[in-house]
């Protein structure tokens, strides 16, 4: 499956952004989307997922509280979110599919290009 992630951009900590992910096809072995981030000097870190068959969803502990993932079904399309950032959030954020992607167990067989999220102080 191709993804294609979109909605990066700079924004004021305490602001809001929502970004997007379209899928090329949904499928049995990709029941499972979410987003990872990464930033400078840093490893990627999971940080939502959803399911396309009964929305299912799974965050990490940093963004849980502020961060809302959903799905459009009808579009292939996944949305993240994302209020009240704060500095720590700048990061690439990248979309990823598989089998099995949760805040525990990740297995991934694609993945988007990467769209920047900057928070500004």
């Amino acid at each position: 499956v191709q993804l294609q992630a979109s909605g990066g951009g700079l924004v004021q900590a305490g602001g809001s952004l929502r970004l997007s992910c379209a899928a090329s096809e949904r499928t049995f072995t990709n029941d499972y989307i979410g987003w990872f981030r990464q930033a400078p000097g840093k490893e990627r870190e999971f940080v939502a997922s959803i399911t396309w068959s009964d929305g299912s969803t799974y965050y990490s502990d940093s963004v849980k509280a502020r961060f809302t993932i959903s799905r459009d079904n009808a579009k292939n399309t996944v949305y993240l979110q994302m209020n009240s950032l704060k500095l720590e959030d700048t990061a690439v954020y990248y979309c990823a599919a598989g089998p099995k992607l949760t805040n525990v167990y990740k297995i991934i067989n694609s993945w988007g290009k990467g769209t920047q999220v900057t928070v500004s102080s």
